[in-house]
């Protein structure tokens, strides 16, 4: 019995680490390149920084990092963009070989970088959600604008139907204003984590349980779809995608008519 329960335990150990991803070799590309890109280019420039303006190094750094948010995700532009205002600091700002800096100037143009390249990393991850989202599939687009004509009272009964029949689940219901325990939760970018972890959800398939769908409407956090799985294949990103954006609709209409009744 020992060596049954043992062998049990050692199953679904091996199968929760294989079931917690590794991030997708794209976004663990782009990481890598926000990490290193930006050492490797202020690093190119050392021999210039005496003939090339301050400004305009920065303006190389910050294409450098709309170039990795773009390529990747919303986190490896963050990394790039920190990675290009620390490189900036330490090899084309005087002291040299320091994170120190003397010049009023420079410390406004590495702050300006740092700014600057957080706001483009969000706008580039923004847009490739946009440029996924495009799909050909009218199907997708029929869903998104028949829901955007949806008020208040009818909304979430069509968006819950939607979901359903988009990713091909066995139940969904809505609670409205509930924010309790912590399920693995479906990521406006189509992802999927579990508590802190990511889920490759492509490779071994939804997580077990209930999935949480937040609805926020004004940045103000409305309620919530829970997901419960079917058993057939798991949805697509360009589903996931849709999906993010149905809830984003209703929380756009349930903002718009006010506190729930």
């Amino acid at each position: 019995m020992s060596t049954v329960t043992g062998t049990w335990r050692l199953h679904r150990k091996g199968r929760a680490c294989a079931t917690l991803r590794t991030w997708p070799l794209r976004d663990r590309l782009a990481l890598t390149a926000g990490l290193a890109a930006p050492f490797l280019v202020a690093l190119a420039l050392v021999p210039f920084r005496t003939s090339v303006s301050h400004t305009n190094a920065a303006l190389i750094l910050v294409v450098l990092v709309v170039a990795v948010a773009a390529l990747g995700s919303r986190t490896a532009g963050v990394v790039a963009a920190l990675s290009a205002a620390a490189w900036f600091d330490f090899f084309l700002t005087r002291p040299y070989q320091t994170f120190d800096i003397t010049g009023s100037r420079d410390i406004e143009t590495a702050v300006l970088l740092l700014v600057v390249g957080l706001i483009v990393s969000q706008l580039a991850a923004h847009a490739r959600r946009l440029e996924v989202i495009t799909v050909t599939d009218a199907a997708y687009l029929a869903r998104i604008h028949r829901v955007a004509t949806l008020d208040a009272d009818t909304v979430v009964g069509e968006v819950r139907r939607e979901l359903t029949e988009l990713l091909g689940l066995t139940a969904c219901r809505f609670q409205h204003g509930t924010l309790l325990g912590q399920p693995p939760l479906l990521q406006d970018d189509g992802s999927v984590t579990v508590g802190r972890r990511s889920w490759d959800v492509d490779a071994v398939g939804w997580p077990e349980g209930e999935i949480e769908l937040r609805v926020h409407g004004n940045a103000r956090y409305i309620g919530r779809f829970m997901l419960t799985p079917g058993p057939g294949p798991v949805p697509p990103l360009q589903a996931r995608l849709v999906a993010a954006t149905l809830a984003d609709q209703t929380g756009a209409a349930l903002d718009t008519a006010g506190p729930a009744r």
